[in-house]
């Protein structure tokens, strides 16, 4: 195994790193809140969308996860599924998702090469901007894939990478470095997608460079004077104020995680391993007890921690000035249509909702029809189905379809996983 720190792109890790850290990726699949495989977790690297030579998929959970990972404690960085093959495409995406970064200056992000027809020049230029931007500037994907479409020794001599391999789909809490994909420059490594049963990507950080904008990171664009940063977004700030919030002061509303370290519920009998962890919104309270949705037992306000408070959330997930809504857990479409002084069947058409009753938490709404969001449409995977032949049948190409819904392995689909179409 090979692992090479390589600076010549000028940015000193921080002494505070802690070398070996495990941590998480994420995507729209789990949800609004943040999951970790562990307690131990230190990181989450969240996607915040996808482009396909120019077609963008924008993920709706992302802001929600970057606040929930910092009401964790948790360091969050950022990450961009990029299939482009010029420098005007690498523009384009980039103009469209660097506002719309909502981790610290100094924090990852990420481009996630693995599929199309990259080429060296248009990768290194859309990394030379993420750096000049004042973020860290990191290439993911697959050593197979990126060996034979980029001049990957070369890349990586200016900057990070971070390397994906697994030997199977076994739930692997911990590094297997027998299947190390050694190359120079390698500070990431992505271990396993099924970090915990169910499926989750699992990270180890092997240089410390996850704590990049969590504890004074210096910029390369700054011409080698180092300056501290901290970049002040709405996701950031939700996640603060989740955190800094007293326990007594839980509200009918707000998301909280059940701690992994909770034992019973106020009843005095156990709390089953698989609600550990896992976030929930507030139905009820009642003193220094909780009801959570979905859960029968109330629950020690001792035992959760806030992810996001009713204010945070809502202002996050919610945007009149562009016209759309995105599905919270809970919501329906009458409940949608009377927030917005409109009806449910107004709000169906507008959609393209065949079902009024089936909407999904993460779904984007358009609730006017001068909103920019598209209709969305999903599918139930069948046995026997392709994701190839998925999208014939709705007009499209699977690496859409993979984009779309953040399938990093398009051969591997799952009987009775729903994705987005369109």
């Amino acid at each position: 195994m090979t692992v090479i720190l390589l600076l010549s792109f000028s940015l000193p890790l921080s002494a505070y790193a802690a070398k070996n850290d495990q941590g998480v990726d994420l995507s729209h699949w789990q949800g609004d809140t943040a999951v970790f495989g562990q307690a131990s977790d230190k990181f989450a690297i969240i996607q915040l969308g996808g482009y396909y030579d120019g077609y963008f998929s924008p993920q709706s959970t992302y802001a929600t996860q970057v606040a929930s990972t910092i009401a964790q404690g948790k360091r969050a960085h950022t990450y961009i599924y990029a299939q482009f093959s010029s420098n005007a495409e690498a523009d384009q995406m980039l103009a469209y998702y660097f506002p719309k970064v909502q981790t610290p200056k100094g924090s990852i992000v990420a481009l996630d090469v693995e599929s199309g027809n990259p080429n060296t020049a248009s990768v290194k230029y859309a990394l030379d901007k993420i750096q000049a931007a004042g973020y860290t500037a990191v290439l993911y994907g697959y050593k197979s894939f990126l060996i034979s479409h980029l001049d990957l020794t070369n890349l990586a001599k200016a900057y990070p990478l971070w390397m994906a391999e697994y030997p199977n789909y076994n739930v692997t809490t911990s590094p297997n470095y027998n299947y190390f994909p050694s190359f120079n420059n390698i500070h990431l490594f992505q271990f396993t997608s099924t970090y915990k049963a169910g499926g989750l990507d699992g990270d180890v950080d092997l240089t410390g460079l996850t704590d990049n904008g969590y504890k004074g990171t210096t910029e390369a664009s700054t011409g080698g004077t180092a300056v501290k940063t901290t970049t002040s977004t709405p996701a950031v700030k939700a996640g603060q104020q989740a955190n800094s919030t007293p326990k007594s002061s839980i509200t009918v509303g707000d998301t909280v995680k059940v701690n992994f370290s909770a034992s019973k519920w106020s009843t005095g009998e156990s709390i089953p391993s698989w609600v550990k962890g896992k976030s929930y919104k507030v139905a009820q309270v009642s003193g220094n007890n909780v009801l959570l949705a979905g859960i029968s037992s109330w629950i020690s306000k001792s035992n959760v921690e806030i992810l996001l408070t009713t204010s945070t959330c809502s202002a996050l997930s919610s945007s009149s000035s562009t016209g759309t809504y995105t599905v919270q857990s809970g919501d329906t479409l009458g409940a949608i249509a009377a927030k917005y002084g409109t009806t449910y069947q107004k709000l169906a058409s507008l959609n393209g909702i065949g079902s009024p009753y089936l909407i999904i938490p993460g779904e984007k709404l358009k609730i006017n029809s001068t909103a920019a969001t598209g209709s969305v449409a999903y599918y139930t995977i069948k046995s026997g189905d392709t994701l190839s032949g998925i999208a014939s049948k709705y007009g499209t190409t699977y690496l859409k379809l993979a984009s779309l819904n953040s399938i990093k392995a398009p051969y591997v689909i799952y009987v009775g996983k729903t994705i987005r179409v369109k």
